[in-house]
């Protein structure tokens, strides 16, 4: 890829960063397009966050992604907040403007996009069973939440976490329809609220080794309902495979890793980005 004095820079930074596929998406798409840019991985301790920040500003860099611990930093330490930082109280997008730092999140886009991609539909009106309640579960929640669903039913480990979600999602009313929430942390009322739900997110990292068995089994699951897993390094996880046995349409995350990026690209530039060289390059990237 050749530099010139145009080149526009982006960047993802995180603690570890090797295993991030944004450059892989990010650099394809611009090479498809045409566009003057180059897209970095960039090794940054967290406590030295926000200084790296500054001095990229300073830099010119166009556009930064962030990853786990560092989405929280951001969010308590940047200056402005866009609306959807705000509601997930984590920023994975930096927009630097004239104005300052600008923190935006793209996960519950993603999320919705990919769902919308995936089934021709979103969460409007759906039961959705959440399970695994840490942060990128906590992340769909929030989005179906604000997005129209009439239920949620919240399973994790740790009852404590499951609390904590119910009273943020409590806290988002009353600007925010009501929205039942059911707490499942018994093993036999998961299977029972999980089979009546339209729609069940995966959010826990189970299924990201090969050999990770289904934590739901398959009474869980029944036909006209929708199965879709966050973890993405596989085509179908044991989750997946188990609910498209049992009669449910399945997705992966493979296509909310692609439109956050997407949406990511065109705050940063105001240009679409090329889906599709997006697409090719992460499926090369992963499925080989």
């Amino acid at each position: 890829m050749s530099l010139s004095g145009h080149t526009k820079r982006f960047a993802v930074l995180g603690h570890p960063i090797g295993h991030s596929l944004s450059p892989i998406m990010h650099n394809a798409s611009m090479k498809e397009l045409g566009y003057d840019g180059i897209y970095e991985a960039l090794d940054v301790h967290p406590d030295g966050l926000m200084d790296e920040l500054a001095r990229m500003a300073d830099e010119g860099f166009a556009g930064v992604n962030l990853t786990v611990p560092h989405k929280e930093i951001a969010f308590r330490g940047l200056d402005k907040l866009d609306q959807s930082a705000e509601l997930f109280g984590a920023a994975n997008t930096i927009e630097f403007t004239e104005d300052g730092r600008v923190g935006h999140n793209t996960d519950g886009y993603g999320f919705l996009k990919a769902l919308e991609e995936a089934f021709g539909r979103t969460v409007e009106g759906d039961s959705v069973f959440i399970l695994g309640c840490g942060g990128a579960g906590r992340a769909t929640a929030l989005q179906a939440a604000t997005k129209g669903a009439k239920s949620l039913v919240l399973a994790d480990i740790d009852a404590g976490r499951v609390q904590k979600l119910n009273d943020e999602i409590s806290g988002l009313t009353p600007s925010v329809p009501s929205v039942e929430v059911v707490h499942a942390l018994e093993k036999p009322k998961q299977i029972e609220l999980c089979r009546a739900c339209d729609l069940v997110v995966q959010a826990s990292p189970v299924g990201m080794k090969k050999d990770d068995l289904s934590l739901l089994p398959p009474e869980a699951f029944r036909e006209g309902q929708r199965a879709f897993d966050l973890i993405y390094m596989y085509p179908e996880t044991a989750f997946l495979t188990t609910a498209r046995e049992a009669g449910a349409e399945i997705a992966n995350g493979l296509g909310m890793l692609l439109h956050q990026g997407a949406r990511a690209f065109e705050i940063w530039t105001g240009v679409d980005p090329c889906v599709p060289a997006m697409r090719k390059a992460l499926e090369e990237a992963v499925y080989g």
